[in-house]
């Protein structure tokens, strides 16, 4: 894990690249789970028995459960110090050019894009990148934006 001792340590380090972080391993239950959340049980993720003789060979994860493992994912990456605050601001771009396999792991790799000054901190633009460790294309790319409050925190 890359700790910036402060927000404009991390400002200094516009195009750089952090990562590789840890694998986490995609399960059925993760799966079943946020179909269950968002009520998508489209057969691709849900059922294994169809799917197996389906496009891709068996259960995939949701493009949307990808994205929403991104903040987790990144968090393994990089730590900055004097933040109160964090918030995800939302995403200037995201594609998904590869699926996960349900059991796969995925990690992440991050850039600093770009870090402007706002009101009581800065925002932030990182691309994100998701792969498999069973190779191929990424499984999602996203342009992330977060906002860091300066603060006492950590």
């Amino acid at each position: 894990m890359r700790v910036f001792t402060s927000i404009d340590e991390l400002a200094a380090a516009v195009g750089a690249s952090i990562g590789p972080g840890p694998w986490l391993r995609i399960e059925q239950s993760r799966v079943d789970l946020f179909a269950d959340a968002t009520d998508d049980h489209q057969w691709i993720h849900v059922d294994p028995e169809r799917a197996a003789a389906g496009p891709f060979g068996g259960t995939i994860a949701h493009g949307y459960l990808t994205l929403s493992m991104v903040p987790a994912l990144a968090g393994g990456l990089y730590r900055v110090d004097g933040v109160a605050m964090g918030v995800n601001y939302g995403l200037n771009r995201v594609r998904f050019p590869a699926p996960v396999r349900v059991g796969a792991a995925v990690r992440a790799t991050a850039t600093i894009a770009e870090v402007s000054p706002i009101d009581g901190g800065v925002q932030m633009v990182a691309a994100v990148t998701v792969e498999s460790d069973r190779g191929g294309k990424p499984v999602c790319v996203a342009e992330t934006v977060s906002r860091l409050y300066r603060g006492t925190g950590r």
